[in-house]
């Protein structure tokens, strides 16, 4: 079976490659796959790694292009791809150190709390465009967006071409499910290293990076008194892990086996055993994202009880850092000097598209808008719950809803979301500023220094991108 993929975002040195090497075991289908990218250097250093790569280890059946020319990507896909970076790391590091000159200490700062809304910000102009230009191009393609602050770009998409079929894909989930592996092998009721990621059957509702698991399930065994024991043992120190770094193309950690104190992206999981004990439900991200959603008084009043919770702030200069090292990486195997090796990722991009295809049918955990999957939030705000993938379909399972404190806590920041998407849509920089006072890291300060970071953010990180309405790409 022949396809065409269109990559929005295809210089990509995480995402994309990713997909590279996946592709390269996989024999069912084959076809094209349009590399599209406002750095279309680094898209054609794409086309030439994944084409050498398929001819290597998977006979063709891939050919990559890089495409300058959005329209011609886009015409005529089954498939689009979006993962992009909304502005450039210089503009991150205001969405995350700006504010920390007010007191506010954010481990990641793309989805929630000043950064995050500071990002989105820019990116829904930049998403409407894409929104605007699939419906011109591929009105009937799906859709699958990497990009963060995942909630509020797979909103946007809907809210500028309704009729589109677009879902977001994050992978904080799967590390949770890894964790349950753990706690099955530490209570010795499975061999280490026998149990698959995928045999652990969990329930999921919330919102992208505030995500919960209120049932887990092995074969017949109930996982959650298990887990409870294993906070119990767990929750003051945390569980260590030592190990070395992951052999992922990818610059992010994979959540498998890091030491907190020497990986940026890993964590004791203190953060996720103590939100268990407040609410009963197993958190289902890392620790650097949930403490974001949480008053900043619990986890995040300084860099000191950072560091007690055991985990850390992530500071944009090693993002910096680390994108000149994958440029070299990039150019050494566009050159030949050096060879990406195909291994498989654990992402299950490809087989959402099978399943999207016809192939099987796959159950995951998926961001989309809500039908009712949670009975108890707002219809039509994009939640993350599991959904069954089938021939062109998608179809939300249903959850029995949040309990009613979880529920205040995740529609606070649901409530915050849709209020951005409405005044960047409106372009109303006052509305904008008002939402941005109510998350919870700016309430704690006095109205004037909100106005003042905020002033201070959006001068600097903007850059115009509220100046004109968006239009298709031309």
């Amino acid at each position: 079976m022949a396809i065409k993929v269109c990559y929005i975002g295809g210089g990509s040195r995480n995402w994309a490659w990713v997909l590279l090497q996946d592709l390269c075991f996989e024999k069912d289908i084959g076809g094209s796959v349009y590399l599209y990218d406002i750095d279309h250097e680094a898209a054609y250093a794409n086309e030439l790694i994944g084409n050498a790569l398929m001819h290597k280890h998977n006979k063709d059946q891939w050919i990559f292009k890089a495409e300058p020319d959005i329209a011609k990507a886009l015409s005529g896909s089954d498939f689009v791809f979006i993962s992009i970076l909304p502005g450039d790391f210089e503009e991150m590091a205001v969405d995350v150190h700006a504010p920390e000159r007010y007191g506010i200490y954010q481990p990641v700062g793309d989805t929630v709390g000043p950064g995050g809304i500071i990002r989105a910000m820019r990116t829904i102009p930049q998403f409407q465009v894409i929104a605007r230009s699939i419906k011109q191009y591929a009105p009937h393609a799906w859709v699958i967006n990497y990009t963060n602050p995942m909630s509020i770009c797979t909103r946007i998409l809907y809210k500028e071409f309704p009729a589109i079929k677009a879902f977001g894909c994050c992978h904080e989930v799967f590390n949770t499910q890894k964790l349950l592996i753990t706690v099955l092998e530490e209570h010795k009721l499975v061999p280490a290293g026998t149990v698959k990621r995928e045999e652990i059957i969990t329930r999921v509702l919330g919102i992208n990076h505030f995500t919960w698991i209120d049932k887990a399930s092995y074969k017949t065994m109930d996982i959650f008194p298990l887990y409870a024991d294993f906070v119990q043992r767990y929750a003051a120190t945390g569980f260590e892990r030592t190990g070395a770094a992951s052999d992922s193309v990818t610059s992010f950690g994979s959540g498998d086996h890091f030491d907190w104190k020497t990986d940026y992206f890993a964590s004791a999981d203190r953060v996720k055993m103590d939100l268990f004990r407040r609410y009963g439900l197993i958190a289902a991200a890392g620790d650097r994202h949930l403490a974001e959603f949480c008053p900043h008084s619990w986890y995040l009043a300084d860099p000191k009880q950072v560091k007690s919770w055991k985990f850390s702030l992530t500071p944009v200069s090693w993002r910096i850092s680390n994108r000149e090292n994958l440029k070299a990486k990039s150019k050494a195997y566009r050159d030949g000097t050096a060879t990406l090796t195909p291994s498989r990722s654990g992402e299950e991009g490809i087989a959402i598209l099978k399943a999207l295809l016809g192939l099987g049918t796959i159950i995951t955990n998926v961001n989309v808008p809500n039908r009712g999957q949670i009975p108890d939030l707002p219809i039509g705000a994009v939640v993350e719950t599991n959904a069954v993938f089938s021939r062109d379909s998608i179809e939300p399972v249903f959850s029995d809803g949040l309990p009613v404190d979880l529920r205040a806590l995740i529609m606070h920041h649901l409530l915050i979301q849709e209020g951005i998407v409405e005044a960047a849509s409106e372009r109303d920089r006052e509305k904008a500023f008002r939402v941005f006072s109510h998350d919870y890291a700016i309430q704690a300060l006095p109205l004037s220094d909100a106005r003042k970071l905020f002033d201070e953010m959006t001068e600097k990180t903007l850059k115009g991108c509220w100046d004109k309405e968006p239009e298709a790409v031309k």
